[in-house]
């Protein structure tokens, strides 16, 4: 039915247009702020230490999520997405798989990513027969490229700037995801 030409909806004045733009921009800000605040606790904090690592989890090469590697890599890494843990301490631990394409073996790396330092460690390695742990696991720099999985892990998926994604489902999303190519 058509309106009659006398029917306006209401409009807010202007003034209550700017008071609602302020309020948004307030809520924006103290969400900021929340947000750095916990950031910097994970950074900034000295006093910071890291959980008790768990013993590795049982992981399966068929669930594997494929991770977008560089063209030269002839090897191929996946997560397993049951394995990914956010930690209350802002690690993100999983186990990551690599094989040669029409290979039969299979390694896998039980390591954890923390994205406020931009850092990585492996806590225990298996070849297939069984987990061996890491003596004296340390954390070493995603930057350095030791790991080039890890650091495309991190950036495709676990990390959202300097801290993990919100969720794990978020991570196995972005996993997910195919690769988009901008040329």
């Amino acid at each position: 039915m058509p309106r009659s030409p006398t029917h306006r909806p209401p409009t807010r004045s202007r003034w209550a247009r700017l008071a609602e733009a302020a309020r948004r921009a307030a809520l924006g800000l103290t969400g900021a702020l929340l947000l750095g605040t916990a950031q910097a606790q994970l950074v900034d904090n000295p006093d910071w230490k890291e959980s008790e690592a768990p013993p590795p989890p049982a992981y399966d090469l068929k669930r594997a999520l494929e991770i977008d590697m560089p063209a030269y890599m002839t090897l191929k890494f996946g997560v397993d997405p049951k394995t990914i843990v956010i930690t209350p301490d802002g690690v993100v631990r999983y186990v990551v798989v690599a094989w040669r394409e029409g290979g039969n073996a299979v390694n896998a790396f039980y390591e954890g990513v923390r994205c406020a330092t931009a850092e990585y460690k492996t806590y225990a390695r298996s070849s297939g027969s069984g987990w061996r742990p890491v003596d004296n696991p340390e954390w070493k720099r995603i930057g350095d490229r030791n790991s080039v999985y890890t650091a495309e892990l991190a950036q495709q998926a676990l990390c959202r700037g300097r801290a993990p994604r919100a969720s794990v489902s978020d991570m196995v999303r972005e996993l997910k995801r195919p690769e988009i190519l901008l040329y």
